[in-house]
């Protein structure tokens, strides 16, 4: 995902930036507004939600806390119910400007146009209707607005993934190139990863007796907590007045990168990323070594950004 530094930066939203002032969770129209505006956004390449900022890029000053405080599953969920996609390549995350907590909103590129197949209706003051959007359109940016799509929005998606197409192949040929002499070439799905979790099934991709095993990962066996399930295991391992939550997740990614090794966790292509239990070890471990952790890696990322 590209950096959200120049999105704090902007005074004015366009294709990739969208500032909202303020989000009420528990009203079913600012959903729809936001799930409008995070197809559009995805389907148009990527960019940033910016929650506490008004229309110039001003923080406002509204408080930001339920909006860090949502399950990303949840969101998924939401984009879910009106689109029938499982769409979670996106981040939420807090920063700060001129001194004002803002929320973030990262979200990555559809790699196919997300159709909204449910309208996003709800009620307005005085008993009427609005329709964020109707079931069957597709939405793109088009500068500050999230708009159904035109004939140019789609050619540039199929230019988008041939260009990705494009330097998967270079990338797989410059490989081919660069490797040493005798090498061979194996094709192999991309489920098929070398491992040696004790539950994978063995195969052999050569004939020669002395080849190397490569095994079929399960990885809802070797990474068995989604974010959800590794905070609530956590949580049962800890005092019950310690606060561990969805946000303090992507904060401990954020300053501990060894968090988004595989040894901790797996991004799944289409899915939530995924955890091992050495990653509820490891929290546990810490957080029982030094009783303020969690508090210093807040402090850290609030800081540093990272």
């Amino acid at each position: 995902m590209k950096q959200y530094g120049k999105a704090l930066l902007a005074r004015r939203e366009s294709k990739h930036v969208e500032f909202k002032d303020g989000f009420d969770p528990t009203l079913p129209g600012a959903w729809c507004e936001v799930i409008k505006d995070i197809v559009a956004i995805a389907n148009s390449g990527g960019g940033f939600i910016v929650f506490g900022l008004n229309s110039k890029g001003v923080p406002t000053g509204n408080p930001v806390a339920d909006i860090l405080a949502i399950d990303p599953a949840k969101v998924t969920d939401k984009v879910h119910s009106y689109t029938e996609v499982q769409f979670s390549d996106f981040e939420i995350r807090e920063t700060m400007k001129a001194k004002k907590s803002l929320a973030v909103l990262e979200i990555g590129a559809a790699r196919v146009p997300i159709v909204f197949t449910s309208p996003g209706t709800y009620a307005v003051e005085g008993g009427r209707q609005k329709t964020a959007f109707g079931k069957g359109t597709v939405y793109f940016r088009h500068g500050a607005k999230s708009e159904p799509a035109t004939s140019a929005d789609l050619g540039a998606v199929i230019d988008r993934r041939l260009a990705e197409v494009r330097r998967e192949w270079i990338g797989g040929v410059r490989k081919v190139i660069e490797a040493p002499e005798g090498s061979r070439v194996a094709l192999l799905p991309p489920e098929v990863r070398a491992s040696v979790a004790p539950g994978a099934t063995p195969i052999r991709i050569v004939n020669g007796p002395n080849a190397d095993v490569f095994r079929l990962v399960d990885i809802d066996e070797t990474h068995p907590y989604r974010q959800k399930e590794l905070i609530s295991e956590v949580h049962k391992r800890l005092p019950k007045d310690t606060v561990f939550n969805s946000f303090d997740v992507q904060v401990l990614r954020k300053v501990f990168p060894i968090l988004e090794t595989e040894v901790f966790s797996h991004q799944l292509r289409f899915a939530s990323r995924q955890y091992t239990q050495s990653a509820v070890d490891w929290i546990v471990e810490q957080v029982t070594k030094d009783s303020e952790f969690l508090a210093k890696a807040r402090a850290k990322y609030r800081v540093t950004g990272t």
